[in-house]
């Protein structure tokens, strides 16, 4: 074969075989990662150039700024379309018409000159300078990187020159200098070499700069341009008292992050740090802002860690909360182990620490999925900007909201089923729609490769994260078992059908045995809401919207908006995916189903926040399809994308769109940052805890002996009603906060708490705090100067005695107390002495044989769907009759106690 050059001069010959080498050499090796199954498509559009035309425009392409294959060698050796292309040579004198150019050692590998493409301006220009040396003149010894070293002695004629290496910077006019001249490798050199390497350093350069000018902007002192003075909150929240610069340096943390993306290399652990940067930037800022640990609801769950690792036990009458102390029970065990008395530090960092946790399963979920790098890492980065819900402080719903991703990463990654559909499609009606969905590509990854002691560890870790959850928290293992039910449904798991039934009866026993002392006496509060799905969804809307600053009405909204556009990008994603004949189940099943919670109760007037944090990854990973919905190519650079597989035509440049795709996600990243700064911080008013409402709180920690009592404010008493201050950190059985003191918008009607504070016994405070205060000015319309003068009339009040104030807080009790009155003892706490029913004995032993059938044909079914199947007969006919009797002894119970309590 030969290749002309652009006057039509022949340059050299390879050998047929070399040519069969290099093109066995150029296949593209399988990548596992990139979708398994899918070959890379590649369409002529109608009006297509001639190839000369298109090798010039990839030429100018690689000249304008395109990296070389020096800096991804594995990329370019690889793909071949993604390999720069050599400058032309020389030809070779009359005198040797067959003198072969000489391959010099480094560019030993490459291809030859026959299997290249057509030079562009850029390569002819480079040959035009490298001229046939005179007869007798030395030779210029080939240029192989930013500086031309000289070559060893060759034994090739004089007037022949070598093919410059790949990678070799645009020459610059120091090599004309005449014949024989060596090459100058100084400053221009370093600067064209140091340009060339950008895309290597500049997204590190970058993202380093914007996470020291984040903290430097959140931490020196108030100034122009930097620091925070939390006076300057108002009702927007903490974006009001941000400076300039932190807005800045999280906008060039995301700038670097799509910089990453945009390479033609996978840069895993750059990307990973990029996203743990910005994360840290949105959800450290209130750790870097606050002297104290923000979010009043974390210092209760100090409080009940404290009194697991004091008494040993979990008092259910206390609170709620206690009949699931896993969480609680697990940080009183390790703060004990460790030595840890003070839970400041770790309250004070847990959201940061809480939301880089989340990565970790999550970014094991995306790959799992057939999806492009740059959806997968788009995905990545909206679960961290859209993640305002606040449920990540030190709680149980965060802590099992990482078991939540964990348990749903296993099922995708050790138990995911692929299987294509091999039934016809029926002619019409709903059963044709259905056929179609299900012959469409899958939108996951089969799971393949994986051994039978593998799977058996991940059935029993997915066990334990089940158990933990449910032991940890009342609304997370109905999540997970919506999950695996679903997958079963839709036929995304190697799972059985024992699996769901054995975590069900998991949670039904816990509940039935375990949390008594909360259901005994309230079995209208549990189940009244049952079944009412739109009280439910109007508690958890409508009634978070109002407000009566306009300010802060603009945060509530905004947290609202932030759902909206994000389940619109989640079904624009969706729709082009279908387009495409991908049709993502596990995605919409991880979507889906947490909205199923609405049929339960308003969970407080919360449920809503849990439904959203629940359907996230699903949102996320739909939402990221809107801007990246095209399949991966069958190469190891995942980014290179096939066209729609559905519509064989081209509409539109694919090279403008991925540029287009790529600016529309860098603007929605940009607007999710400055909208979750609006939505996760505007109410930093009465979240943020102050030094000095500790201190309150402190004195009456100080004086509980042998009890004490707090009485809160709030606008109008009510069950759902929370204080609004760090209460509960210590002395949780002696400390009551259970008594509410109604106040007005007119500042000087005291009339009503003083009397609330008059009927209650000796050692009881009324607290007024900042955050209190902050919580009636902005969500029921008091004055701006509401505080002060509540704190005027108090003082004012003959029958109360100030024993505490500071700027932040203070505290007022009775004046004289009928002399002999003597403090009541605290009510005491109650262990596992819970009522019971005549058929308990029964119904656990019922239970246990139910949980060891169903494990054990579980166990079993992972050798395959044909293992012993007259062993796992003989368990399912142990496991249905001890299953249902279980069942009964639960139902009995429920029904027993409750008519008895």
């Amino acid at each position: 074969m030969s290749q002309r050059d652009g006057d039509g001069m022949t340059q050299g010959t390879t050998d047929s075989s070399d040519v069969r080498a290099d093109e066995e050499e150029s296949d593209t090796p399988f990548d596992p990662d990139a979708t398994g199954v899918i070959p890379k498509l590649t369409f002529e559009p109608a009006t297509s150039p001639s190839s000369e035309d298109a090798d010039e425009d990839a030429d100018a392409d690689e000249g304008a700024g395109s990296p070389d294959e020096d800096d991804y060698p594995d990329t370019a050796a690889t793909n071949p379309a993604l390999r720069p292309q050599q400058p032309t040579v020389a030809p070779p004198s009359a005198a040797h018409p067959d003198a072969r150019p000489e391959s010099h050692p480094d560019t030993a590998d490459t291809k030859p000159a026959a299997t290249l493409a057509k030079p562009g301006p850029k390569a002819q220009s480079l040959a035009s300078l490298v001229r046939p040396a005179p007869a007798g003149a030395p030779t210029a010894a080939p240029i192989t990187g930013p500086t031309a070293d000289p070559a060893p002695p060759s034994p090739t004629p004089a007037h022949e020159t070598a093919a410059p290496s790949e990678g070799v910077p645009e020459p610059s006019q120091d090599l004309q200098q005449g014949p024989g001249a060596e090459p100058r490798g100084g400053v221009r050199a370093r600067l064209g070499a140091l340009v060339a390497s950008a895309p290597r350093w500049l997204p590190v350069l970058l993202v380093v700069e914007g996470l020291v000018m984040y903290v430097l902007a959140l931490k020196v002192p108030p100034g122009p341009l930097r620091g925070v003075d939390p006076a300057d909150v108002d009702g927007l929240g903490l974006i009001s008292a941000l400076p300039a610069t932190a807005f800045a340096a999280i906008l060039i943390m995301i700038v670097s992050f799509f910089i990453t993306v945009t390479q033609s290399t996978d840069r895993k652990f750059l990307l990973l740090f990029q996203i743990a940067a910005i994360t840290f930037a949105l959800h450290g800022a209130g750790a870097l802002v606050a002297d104290e640990p923000r979010f009043p609801t974390a210092y209760i769950h100090a409080g009940f860690v404290e009194f697991i690792g004091r008494t040993g036990e979990s008092a259910i009458n206390i609170d709620a909360r206690m009949g699931w102390p896993g969480f609680f029970a697990l940080f009183a065990f390790v703060t004990r182990a460790a030595g840890i008395t003070d839970l400041t530090t770790i309250l004070q960092w847990t959201p940061l620490l809480s939301n880089l946790l989340y990565l970790l399963p999550f970014v094991l979920i995306l790959r799992q999925v057939v999806a492009t790098t740059r959806a997968r890492w788009f995905a990545a980065l909206l679960f961290v900007l859209v993640q305002w819900i606040g449920q990540d402080y030190f709680s149980p719903q965060g802590f099992t909201f990482a078991l939540y991703l964990a348990f749903v990463a296993i099922l995708l990654r050790w138990f995911g089923r692929v299987e294509p559909r091999t039934k016809p499609i029926p002619a019409k009606g709903l059963r044709r729609l259905i056929g179609r969905l299900d012959a469409m590509t899958p939108g996951e990854l089969a799971n393949t490769g994986t051994f039978r002691a593998d799977k058996l560890l991940m059935l029993v870790l997915l066990v334990a994260l089940f158990v933990a959850s449910v032991a940890s928290h009342q609304i997370t293992p109905f999540m997970m078992l919506g999950v695996v039910t679903a997958f079963l449904i839709f036929k995304r798991t190697t799972l059985t059908w024992a699996l769901p039934f054995f975590l069900g009866m998991v949670v039904l026993a816990w509940i039935s045995y375990m949390t008594v002392g909360f259901w005994a006496s309230q079995i209208d509060t549990i189940f009244g809401s049952l079944g009412n799905i739109l009280q439910n969804l109007r508690t958890n809307t409508g009634d978070r919207i109002e407000g009566a600053d306009p300010a802060h009405a603009l945060v509530l909204q905004s947290r609202l908006g932030i759902l909206a556009v994000i389940l619109c990008c989640a079904a624009t994603g969706l729709f082009r995916r279908l387009r495409r004949g991908v049709f993502d189940r596990s995605a919409l099943i991880l979507l889906c189903v947490p909205v199923l919670a609405l049929a339960l109760q308003s969970y407080g007037g919360e449920i809503g926040l849990r439904i959203y944090m629940f359907a996230l990854p699903g949102a996320c990973l739909l939402a990221a399809y809107a801007f990246f919905p095209n399949l991966p190519a069958d190469s190891e650079d995942v980014r290179e994308e096939t066209v729609p597989l559905r519509g064989r035509k081209v509409r539109f440049n694919p090279e403008v769109t991925k540029k287009v795709s790529l600016v529309l996600a860098a603007c929605f990243a940009v607007l999710f940052a400055m909208a979750f700064l609006l939505a996760r911080y505007g109410n930093e008013k009465f979240e943020r805890v102050t030094s000095g409402e500790v201190a309150a709180l402190h004195y009456v920690y100080d004086h509980d002996e042998p009890s004490a009592r707090v009485l809160y404010l709030v606008p109008k008493e009510g069950p759902e009603v929370t204080p609004t201050l760090p209460w509960g950190e210590r002395d949780v059985e002696r400390v009551s906060f259970g008594t509410q003191a109604r106040v007005f918008k007119d500042p000087t009607q005291i009339a009503e708490a003083v009397q609330k504070l008059k009927a209650q016994p000796r050692n009881s405070y009324l607290l007024v705090s900042r955050g209190q205060v902050s919580y009636l000015e902005l969500n029921e319309g008091f004055p701006a100067d509401w505080g002060e003068r509540f704190r005027a009339a108090l003082d004012k009040s003959p029958d109360l005695k100030r024993v505490f104030s500071n700027e932040d807080a203070a505290l007022y009790t009775w004046k004289k107390f009928v002399r002999g009155t003597e403090i009541p003892e605290p009510n005491p706490y109650k262990g596992r002495g819970d009522p019971t029913s005549p058929w308990t004995p029964v119904g656990i032993g019922a239970l246990g044989v139910t949980w060891a059938a169903f494990f054990g044909y579980e166990i079993i079914r992972l050798n395959g769907p044909n293992r012993a199947p007259r062993a796992r007969r003989r368990l399912l006919f142990l496991a249905i009759p001890a299953f249902a009797v279980a069942l009964a002894v639960i139902i009995e119970r429920f029904i027993y106690i409750a008519q008895n309590s």
